[in-house]
């Protein structure tokens, strides 16, 4: 009895085992090649059980998501002669597993392919730009044109170009270093303008002050010397109208003012005649009452 189990059990993975080779299961993220001999005979891209003949046909299985190429880093010379390193991505679905299978079999073989098809559109489309072009608005129109390129070549694969993008664009080093040079230098220019600009008001704005300064101290002068003019004229009026009045009086406040103003410091020597009319008020002691 237990032998027989025994042999129940061996067929049964016997029968097990060699079932399994005829059937194999696709799963949602993948589609097959059924090849013969090396040479295909079916294609598979939907999910579920499938069936091929043990020993004589093998399943190449591949992925049937979005995939993700990185090509290398392209050195582009643009239109202005500025050196650019240039880095893309693409995105792509293997949807015709047959032409894939016998235009490139492996992704490893289709990226190196692809790979220097990107290179090259990327190269000969951005040639034809300036530097100001892919920082403007122009990029989107730029990347367009590229994407397209890449897209004539898709059907030859098998495969649909889902999406290209430029990930990095920057100048190489020997550029950016010119570059900032420059900026530097323009930085420079403009910050001196400025100074000088500023400069030049400050210069104005105290020629202006100075000059109304002056106006206003002219102005000032003008004044008082129409003042002081206005004042004299109204003494001298004064005292013309007093020495109308009383001519004798009048000369007697002069010549006290004459007096006050000779001998105010009390060391003042005079040599004059006595008989100068200086001495008039001094000997006439009825004018000086």
């Amino acid at each position: 009895m237990k032998m027989r189990n025994y042999i129940i059990v061996g067929l049964s993975f016997f029968f097990i085992l060699f079932a399994s080779g005829f059937f194999f299961v696709v799963d949602q993220t993948k589609q097959v090649i059924v090849l013969q001999f090396g040479e295909p005979r079916a294609v598979h891209q939907s999910p579920g059980l499938k069936f091929k003949l043990p020993f004589i046909q093998n399943v190449v299985y591949y992925d049937s998501r979005v995939l993700n190429l990185d090509p290398a880093q392209e050195e582009v010379i643009l239109r202005d002669q500025k050196r650019i390193v240039v880095d893309s991505i693409v995105r792509y679905m293997i949807k015709d597993p047959l032409k894939f299978f016998q235009t490139t079999r492996t992704e490893l073989a289709l990226n190196d392919r692809l790979g220097r098809i990107v290179n090259s559109s990327v190269r000969g489309v951005i040639a034809q730009y300036q530097l100001n072009d892919l920082l403007s608005d122009d990029r989107d129109k730029i990347m367009a044109e590229i994407f397209e390129n890449v897209r004539e070549d898709q059907d030859t694969f098998g495969i649909e170009i889902v999406d290209l993008r430029l990930k990095r664009t920057e100048l190489t080093p020997e550029v950016q270093s010119n570059v900032f040079d420059r900026m530097r230098t323009e930085r420079e220019r403009e910050a001196n303008l400025l100074r000088a600009e500023g400069q030049e008001i400050s210069q104005k704005i105290k020629a202006t002050a100075d000059r109304e300064k002056i106006e206003i101290i002219a102005e000032a002068e003008k004044q008082s010397n129409i003042l002081k003019g206005e004042g004299e004229a109204a003494r001298n009026q004064i005292l013309n109208e007093a020495f109308a009045k009383d001519p004798e009086f009048f000369e007697f406040i002069r010549s006290m003012e004459a007096y006050a103003d000779t001998f105010k410091d009390g060391t003042t020597t005079m040599v004059i005649s006595p008989d100068s009319d200086f001495f008039e008020y001094f000997e006439n002691s009825e004018g000086a009452n």
